[in-house]
């Protein structure tokens, strides 16, 4: 059954100095539970790092509560968030002298006492975190060396071997091509249905979390934090409000976004399956609107199985690819 791991209660976050305090969110009310994703997105600036931040405890709120397992995060001394929480933030570690086995044996070091020995155990979780994440065949390199998106890849390995039942992360695909951003988002969900974890993450990749997350928390400065499956938050009008801009937008069939490019024509496309869609994707780009054919005399693409074929006033024209019937078009 899934319980609530985190729950913040009309929290206000920011940065307090001695000077002065400078507040990015307030009244924000919203719980994570077990078992699910949970991805935060937001416009730039809007306070997702902090708002991370304050739940993981790295800074105070400046109002209301955060509470993990239904108690006040304030109560927890160090070592116990550590057995609690696993975090994976943006900074990259500036390490030298260390291989990726010996970083994501850190992750142990909740467990391993002062001396930080690892027994038989701990070096079995480094093994599974390692293969968990694809990186075998890192381990003995410095993290140093690593590009950019190797390191974060380590970072998570680590937050695995610590074995916690939370994990937050701050945009851990940032810096990954695209496969190795579906891929890790695929092994976080994994993780939630395998090993009842809780996982939370920021992003700036809307469409894989509108794909792959359980829910979403969109954190918007006025209006705080609306949470809700993908499903409901674009049935809702909460996708299309929130991100839609000059140029996208939001498709409600498919929960999806879509770039938009002013139309200066149509054209009649006959024909069906994947090659018509393909077709239709292409005309759109190009700024020409496909319409269903009608029995109008009007310019008509059909979409056979071995061509495209472009029905005009002067004449027809068999085209090989779409790129050549986009040629004709021109």
């Amino acid at each position: 059954m899934k319980r609530t791991t985190i729950e913040i209660r009309d929290l206000s976050i920011g940065y307090r100095t001695h000077r002065k305090t400078r507040q990015v969110g307030s009244g924000l009310d919203a719980s994570i539970r077990s078992g699910e994703l949970t991805c935060l997105l937001g416009a730039n600036g809007v306070g997702k790092s902090t708002l991370l931040r304050t739940l993981t405890a790295f800074q105070p709120p400046l109002a209301g509560e955060v509470r993990i397992f239904d108690r006040p995060v304030g109560q927890y001394r160090t070592a116990e968030l550590a057995r609690l929480l696993g975090v994976v933030l943006t900074e990259k570690c500036d390490l030298h002298n260390m291989t990726v086995e010996e970083l994501v044996g850190m992750g142990r070091s909740p467990y391993t006492g002062f001396w930080g020995g690892l027994g038989r155990e701990d070096l079995r979780l480094i093994d599974e975190a390692i293969d968990r994440v694809g990186i075998a065949s890192l381990r003995g390199r410095m993290v140093h060396t690593l590009s950019d998106g190797e390191r974060q890849k380590v970072m998570i390995a680590k937050a695995l071997a610590q074995q916690t039942p939370v994990i937050l992360l701050d945009e851990p695909t940032a810096f990954l091509d695209y496969p190795s951003k579906v891929e890790i988002m695929q092994l976080l969900l994994r993780l939630t249905r395998e090993a009842d974890r809780t996982i939370f993450l920021s992003t700036h990749d809307l469409e894989l979390a509108l794909q792959i997350a359980d829910r979403i928390w969109l954190m918007e400065g006025e209006r705080g934090v609306t949470v809700g499956t993908p499903e409901d938050l674009s049935l809702d009008g909460s996708m299309e409000r929130f991100f839609s801009r000059r140029g996208i937008r939001f498709d409600r069939r498919i929960g999806l976004f879509r770039v938009v490019r002013p139309s200066v024509r149509s054209i009649a496309v006959a024909g069906s399956g994947e090659r018509r869609e393909m077709t239709c994707k292409a005309l759109r780009r190009t700024g020409i609107d496909p319409v269903a054919a009608d029995g109008e005399k009007r310019p008509l693409v059909e979409i056979t199985d071995e061509a495209y074929l472009l029905h005009e006033a002067c004449g027809s024209t068999r085209c090989a690819t779409i790129g050549e019937l986009l040629e004709k078009l021109e």
